[in-house]
């Protein structure tokens, strides 16, 4: 079943309504690849038409992305698109309230309370039979990474020398080129494509591809930082510079990467040598 949760068995839930088994659609994305493909509908948000699921669900897509919470989408998905089994199993409070802890400063970085539909308190207490998380067990097995901060967005720096990139440089501990682009979605919505190169990191045992998802992260989490970043629909190439501090991600430079402009590729290649002062 869904990696990391387990059932806790006691009395099941039902909510006394007739339902059926259906396929999850394909744009529910983020309730693909989670152990179940088929669901049932009406669900646990009381949504009875598949296209009131997909227009609901997709509000929380974004949110699933910046992957907020390792069981973010398992409770979701637990919400409206329940696995088919006899009878609803629904997501423990305790996993509410752990999702809730971590996602909703998110949610208010995008100016969003969390919903009440999601109190927490409407859900059953982990002695009865409903998905548990396997918080300790996932910190054991899984590296706790540095989380993204809800912050102001970096004035974005078009003018510089590569001298006085090379100082930041200095006052940080990582910089990505990252390459940013946007299309409108089905529902009206803007989606955005992140690529990202890692130029350097200097914090300890951090990988590239470790230091590539942190700053996906901060995009998503920042998401007016990247709005202001992609005012068209051409892809725009920045490089974002920041500290990780005491656990946590801090962009504090960008740069707009500009292909006329070699400043930039001066100071990441005159970083290898560079002594700081």
């Amino acid at each position: 079943f869904v990696m990391s949760v387990f059932l806790r068995v006691a009395a099941g839930f039902d909510i006394g309504l007739s339902t059926k088994c259906v396929v999850i659609p394909k744009e529910m994305d983020m309730c693909h690849k989670i152990g179940y493909s088929e669901m049932r509908l009406p669900n646990l948000m009381g949504h009875t038409s598949m296209p009131e699921v997909i227009l609901k669900s997709t509000t929380w897509q974004h949110l699933a992305h910046t992957d907020c919470h390792p069981h973010l989408r398992t409770f979701l998905c637990s919400l409206f698109a329940p696995v088919c089994l006899d009878t609803f199993i629904h997501p423990c409070r305790s996993m509410c309230v752990a999702v809730r802890d971590s996602c909703a400063p998110v949610l208010a970085c995008h100016g969003h309370p969390w919903p009440h539909s999601l109190d927490c308190d409407r859900f059953p207490a982990d002695e009865d039979m409903c998905l548990a998380s396997l918080t300790k067990e996932y910190k054991h097995l899984h590296k706790v990474l540095p989380k993204p901060a809800c912050q102001a967005c970096p004035a974005v720096e078009e003018f510089f020398t590569h001298k006085r990139v090379l100082e930041v440089f200095c006052d940080n501990n990582f910089a990505v080129k990252v390459k940013l682009s946007k299309k409108r979605t089905v529902f009206g919505d803007q989606e955005y494509n992140i690529e990202c190169q890692v130029e350097f990191i200097t914090q300890g045992s951090l990988l590239p591809y470790e230091t590539q998802s942190m700053v996906q992260q901060w995009l998503l989490i920042n998401e007016k930082c990247m709005q202001r970043m992609t005012p068209t629909h051409r892809p725009m190439v920045y490089l974002l510079v920041g500290n990780i501090e005491e656990g946590v991600i801090l962009v504090n430079q960008v740069y707009r990467w500009q292909r006329r402009d070699s400043q930039l590729t001066l100071a990441t290649q005159k970083w290898r040598y560079h002594k700081c002062l």
